[in-house]
């Protein structure tokens, strides 16, 4: 028995080693194939920008005959061109007469929607062409230079959708933050309220109550939302609601926040009125859209929170241009035409405030494309060229976050690229006219090569 017991442990001993030398054996053939891998992977295709002037968005230094080394998709080195001498295999892009700044960012977009599809028209579009309408949207937006947005919602997931065929190359767009269904109340701005009682219908982000927008923001990050969007009151395209009234309480917001940022999210609110703008800032909301009926005590808050101000204000002028003669339902003129008087004062009051302020547009009010019209407004509103560039640079990037790497032209970062004529931080109009556009190191437009 004993040797019966001693010949079994031998066989368990040399099974035991040979299992450890087939795992060794495994191991070293996959690091081999690794190394072996690495050695024969291309080096990042290399690119070289060479433009007659480059704007620091951070300074406003305009330095003139510079280039840009870009590596895959990210910029390696910024330098005057004498300096930077062409390889084997660049590919070299020349603007003498150019002016390069970053990729511009949008933090206020609705590329699955139209103004056609904000009324009674949109109870026929389905989701599936809505997001075929982003698709459209997403292209205009990009070439119009703006190579990173956020979508504050959009049905059934649409612009998630549209940001994973971005990202997976099947449509061309700019980088897309999406929010998926935003937020709302029962009959609130972001409910659908244009059914009859029969449908008993709700927009996808309806919740009430605290425990209901926790599993809200809970289900909308599971479907993978970038950013959650709420509405802190009613709004002006909707059916039956007050842009001055409050719609979440401070206690459901502040539940809100909780669950976004312990799960990463951050959250943008959408408020017009005085107390819902004041709410949502101290719910800790990341930014809030719009603003146009703020009072001084709602700016006051802005400013000691730290909250940014997403203004959306070029709409308020494209729409006493163009409402009358559009198919915007009557309910949302008569509340347009008293939004519009008065979301110019009120926003000048948080820009001579000091409060944060960043880039947004609400882009489905009017066409996409447009955005940069946006950009006269804030100068008209007292500030500088410089600062208003600096609202779609470098200050919505601080509120993206780190993860993001947008906003400037330096090495590290993301190679989002536009040119323009002329010099932006003299006539900020130059920017409704990009004439360049790259993101992540891909030309996506370049008017200045059909000469």
């Amino acid at each position: 028995m004993k040797v019966l017991k001693n010949l079994m442990h031998a066989r368990a001993g040399r099974e035991i080693r040979r299992r450890r030398v087939l795992i060794a054996l495994a191991v070293a053939t996959l690091a081999v194939t690794a190394i072996t891998a690495s050695a024969q992977a291309p080096a990042p295709k290399r690119t070289v920008i060479r433009a007659g002037r480059v704007l620091n968005v951070r300074t406003g230094e305009l330095k003139t005959n510079q280039a840009i080394v870009i590596e895959g998709d990210k910029i390696a080195q910024i330098a005057p061109s004498s300096e930077i001498k062409a390889a084997a295999g660049d590919t070299t892009i020349d603007l003498p007469d150019a002016t390069l700044l970053p990729g511009l960012i949008d933090m206020h977009t609705h590329l699955t929607f139209d103004l056609n599809s904000l009324g009674y028209q949109g109870l026929s579009i389905s989701t599936a062409r809505e997001a075929l309408h982003g698709a459209l949207n997403a292209r205009r937006t990009l070439e119009a230079g703006f190579t990173t947005v956020r979508n504050l919602g959009a049905k059934d997931y649409a612009d998630i959708a549209l940001r994973d065929a971005i990202n997976d190359g099947d449509v061309i767009g700019p980088r897309i933050v999406a929010s998926g269904p935003a937020m709302g109340i029962t009959g609130g701005h972001c409910d659908e309220n244009l059914l009859p009682p029969a449908f008993h219908f709700q927009g996808g982000g309806v919740a009430d109550g605290v425990e209901a927008v926790q599993h809200r923001v809970r289900e909308t990050i599971k479907y993978g939302a970038d950013v959650i969007k709420i509405c802190a009151t009613g709004g002006v395209l909707s059916k039956g609601d007050d842009p001055n009234a409050s719609q979440y309480t401070l206690e459901e917001m502040k539940a809100i926040v909780a669950d976004a940022h312990r799960l990463g999210r951050k959250v943008a609110a959408h408020a017009h009125g005085a107390e819902g703008v004041r709410w949502a800032s101290e719910a800790g909301v990341d930014s809030v859209e719009h603003g146009h009926l703020m009072d001084d005590a709602a700016i006051a808050t802005l400013k000691k929170n730290g909250t940014y101000l997403v203004p959306t204000l070029f709409l308020t002028e494209y729409m006493q241009q163009n409402m009358e003669h559009s198919d915007v339902p009557e309910y949302s003129k008569q509340k347009m035409r008293w939004i519009a008087g008065a979301a110019q004062q009120n926003v000048k009051k948080a820009f001579d405030a000091g409060v944060k302020v960043a880039f947004g547009t609400d882009a489905a009010v009017y066409p996409h494309g447009l955005n940069a019209g946006e950009f006269h407004v804030y100068v008209k509103l007292g500030m500088t060229p410089l600062a208003a560039i600096q609202t779609a640079t470098i200050n919505a990037s601080d509120l993206l976050g780190p993860k993001y790497l947008v906003g400037t032209l330096e090495a590290g970062k993301w190679a989002d690229v536009i040119a323009v004529d002329g010099d932006p931080t003299k006539d900020v109009t130059t920017l409704e006219h990009v004439k360049f556009v790259m993101k992540a190191g891909a030309v996506y437009k370049n008017d200045y090569g059909k000469r």
